[in-house]
C-alpha cells in the first residue's frame, strides 16, 4: 500500500526532473528569427508524466519485493529452475511448432513488407550473430570484452581493402575477415588474458580505439577519415542484381548465416569446451585445480567470438558498400554488450531477443521523433530492475546422480 511518503518522493522525483529538462523541453531559441519561445505546457506534460511513471514504478518495485518475499522468486519456474519459455522449447512437439513458424514467417519476411523494413531486419539479424559471438566471450567464459567492435572493423576493412588492392570477390573476403579477425583475438589475447575484470575490460576498450585511429590516420592504406566506397554487394555466381534483390539476397544470407550461428554455438556450449567456459566463468581457481588451462581456454574463446566479429564485418561492408572508422566507435561495443547483458548472459534465445530489441525498437520508434532515445533509455532501464537477470537468463545446469540396481549395465 502506499503511504503519503511515496506520494512525496514521487512529487519529488517529478521536481527534480522538471529542473533537469527545463532547458531543454521549455526553452527553445529560433536562431534566425532570434527570439526565445517559452513552451511553458511541455514543463506541465514533463511534471505529470514523471511524477506517474516514478509512482508506478515504486507500485513495481512493491510488487516485486511482495512476490519475492512470498515464493522465494519472482519468476515463473518448475521445480528444475527452467522458465515458462524453456519449458515450452523442452518440449519436442512446441519447439518444433515453434521454430517452424518462425522460420516460415522469416522466409516470407522480404516478400510482405517493404525495403526498408527488410534492410533494418538484415541489420537486426548481423547484430544477433554479434551478441552471439561476444556471448561466446562474456557469457560463456566470463570475459569482459568492451573492445570488440575492433574484431569488426577489422572484418569490414579486410573485404573492403582486399577489394580495393586486389580486386577479390565476398566469397573470397569472408573467411579470411574471419580468420584474420580471429588472429587478431589471439594476439590481443596472448599479451591481457592475464587480467581480468576490470583491467581487461580497460585494456580491450583501448584496443578498439586504437584499431579505430589506426584507419583514421593511416591514410595511405585505409583511406583515412573519408573511408572506402564502392565495395560490391554479395554475388551469386556472376549474376547481376539489382539494388532490392541485392539487398533480399544478402537477408536471406545473413538468414542462414544466423541459422548456423544458433546451431554452431548451441553444440559448443554443451560441449566439453564449453563446459569448461562455464568453470572458467564461475571459479577460475577451482577451474585451473581440475586441471583447465586457463590461458589456452581463454584463447579459445577470444578467437572465436574474434571470427564471428570478422564475418559479420565483412557483411557489413557488403551491405553498406561503404565503410569509415566512424562505424566503429565505442558505441557499438556497448551495444553488442548490451545486447548481451538485456537478452540474458549465456542464453541464446535471450540473446536473440534482446538484439531484435535493441536494433529494431529504435527504428519503431522514431514516431516520438527526438523523443525516442529517451523513451528507449527508459524502457531499458526498466528492464534491468525488473529482470536484472535478463529477458531470458540462462539455466544453470544440474546433475543427478542415479545409483545402479544389481541388474543394470553400466
Amino acid at each position: 500500500m502506499f503511504t503519503l511518503q511515496e506520494i512525496k518522493r514521487s512529487l519529488l522525483v517529478s521536481i527534480w526532473f522538471v529542473f533537469l529538462t527545463f532547458p531543454l523541453m521549455v526553452i527553445r531559441v529560433d536562431s534566425i528569427e532570434k527570439t526565445v519561445q517559452w513552451r511553458w505546457m511541455n514543463m506541465v506534460y514533463v511534471a505529470i508524466g514523471s511524477f506517474l511513471l516514478s509512482f508506478v514504478f515504486r507500485y513495481m518495485l512493491q510488487r516485486k519485493e511482495m512476490k519475492s518475499d512470498d515464493n522465494g522468486d519472482d519468476d515463473k519456474k518448475d521445480k528444475t529452475g527452467r522458465s515458462f519459455i524453456h519449458q515450452g522449447l523442452a518440449d519436442p512437439r512446441y519447439r518444433n511448432i515453434i521454430l517452424g513458424s518462425l522460420l516460415a514467417v522469416a522466409l516470407i519476411f522480404p516478400h510482405v513488407f517493404s525495403t526498408y523494413q527488410t534492410s533494418i531486419m538484415t541489420t537486426a539479424l548481423m547484430y544477433v550473430v554479434l551478441g552471439l559471438g561476444l556471448n561466446i566471450v562474456v557469457g560463456l567464459a566470463g570475459l569482459l570484452d568492451l573492445g570488440y567492435v575492433a574484431f569488426y572493423a577489422v572484418g569490414a576493412y579486410t573485404y573492403a581493402l582486399l577489394y580495393h588492392f586486389f580486386g577479390l570477390g565476398f566469397w573470397v573476403a569472408l573467411p579470411i575477415g574471419g580468420l584474420l579477425a580471429a588472429a587478431f583475438g589471439i594476439l590481443l589475447g596472448i599479451p591481457v588474458l592475464r587480467l581480468r575484470g576490470d583491467y581487461l575490460a580497460i585494456v580491450t576498450l583501448g584496443f578498439g580505439e586504437i584499431i579505430r585511429l589506426v584507419m583514421e590516420n593511416w591514410g595511405e592504406f585505409s583511406q583515412g577519415p573519408s573511408g572506402v566506397s564502392n565495395i560490391p554487394r554479395p554475388s551469386f555466381l556472376g549474376i547481376d542484381m539489382s539494388l532490392d534483390t541485392a539487398l533480399i539476397y544478402t537477408y536471406y544470407l545473413m538468414l542462414l548465416f544466423v541459422i548456423f550461428t544458433i546451431f554452431f554455438v548451441n553444440r559448443l556450449q554443451d560441449s566439453r569446451l564449453g563446459r569448461a567456459w562455464i568453470a572458467l566463468r564461475e571459479d577460475e581457481i577451482a577451474c585451473q585445480a581440475m586441471g583447465i588451462d586457463k590461458m589456452k581456454t581463454k584463447l579459445v574463446a577470444f578467437s572465436l567470438g574474434a571470427f564471428w566479429a570478422g564475418i559479420v564485418g565483412v557483411i557489413f561492408a557488403a551491405k553498406t558498400t561503404f565503410i569509415s572508422p566512424r562505424s566503429f566507435t565505442f558505441i557499438e561495443s556497448a551495444i553488442i554488450l548490451s545486447i548481451v547483458v538485456l537478452g540474458g548472459m549465456g542464453s541464446i534465445i535471450g540473446v536473440i531477443i534482446g538484439a531484435f530489441i535493441l536494433i529494431l525498437l529504435p527504428e519503431y520508434l522514431r514516431a516520438l521523433s527526438e523523443y525516442r532515445m529517451l523513451a528507449f533509455g527508459a524502457i531499458l532501464v526498466c528492464m534491468m530492475v525488473f529482470r536484472p537477470q535478463g529477458i531470458i537468463g540462462s539455466i544453470r545446469r544440474t546433475y543427478t546422480y542415479k545409483k545402479q540396481t544389481d541388474g543394470e549395465v553400466s
